[in-house]
């Protein structure tokens, strides 16, 4: 798979494209699009910043954004070679739901920094996926995006977290037992590992039942 994936990043120049939503063929067309019609959303968004759910493509976007402090199985490895796996993540997003997804990968791996950043980015998108931030950079990042009125996710906490919930609560069904009386064991307390005592926790399992190993 490696050799052949090389081959298909290398064929294909990465995973994903922009199309157009709508003809530029014409004089109208162009008209229509951007000079001079385009003043009037501008103007109704001006007036009204939710608007621009209305009037453009903010409600069906999200940004993947990286610093690439953390990536996969690979480690601190740098913004533009975290490219890879956010273009991968943005077709995940286009082929299984149908969302834009913008990958993005910050030169900076300073923590106010990145904040600053996505905050500044953030009028453009519906929601934003933080991906493959190292921790514990990566808890303070995500508590200080919580006031954008965007939906903001940590994929290695809350994907990986929503994900290990869905199969116990499974096996809480199949073996017919209660979350507040299992007795649970973590390997690892990093990111996801800490996220997931968090979600448990939530659901109904005990603290004094749990053990965490790191």
């Amino acid at each position: 798979y490696y050799k052949e994936s090389l081959k298909l990043h290398e064929q294909k120049k990465g995973k994903i494209a922009i199309s157009l939503k709508v003809p530029l063929k014409t004089r109208d067309d162009l008209s229509l699009a951007y000079t001079p019609g385009v003043a009037e959303p501008c103007r109704e968004i001006a007036k009204n910043k939710e608007n621009a759910y209305k009037y453009t493509f903010k409600g069906n976007t999200v940004a993947v954004i990286s610093d690439g402090s953390a990536v996969l199985g690979l480690g601190n490895i740098g913004a533009e070679a975290a490219l890879p796996v956010m273009e991968g993540k943005a077709a995940l997003f286009k082929e299984f739901a149908n969302i834009d997804a913008f990958p993005i990968c910050l030169a900076s791996q300073d923590t106010q920094k990145t904040i600053e950043t996505i905050k500044n980015i953030a009028p453009v998108f519906g929601g934003i996926n933080l991906e493959d931030f190292k921790a514990p950079e990566c808890f303070a990042i995500e508590a200080a995006l919580q006031d954008l009125g965007i939906p903001v996710m940590h994929d290695d906490q809350h994907g990986t977290a929503i994900v290990v919930l869905a199969g116990l609560i499974n096996a809480l069904k199949v073996t017919k037992k209660r979350i507040e009386t299992i007795k649970i064991v973590f390997s690892g307390a990093g990111a996801a590992g800490t996220a997931i005592f968090k979600l448990l926790l939530s659901y109904g399992a005990k603290g004094e039942n749990i053990l965490i190993c790191d």
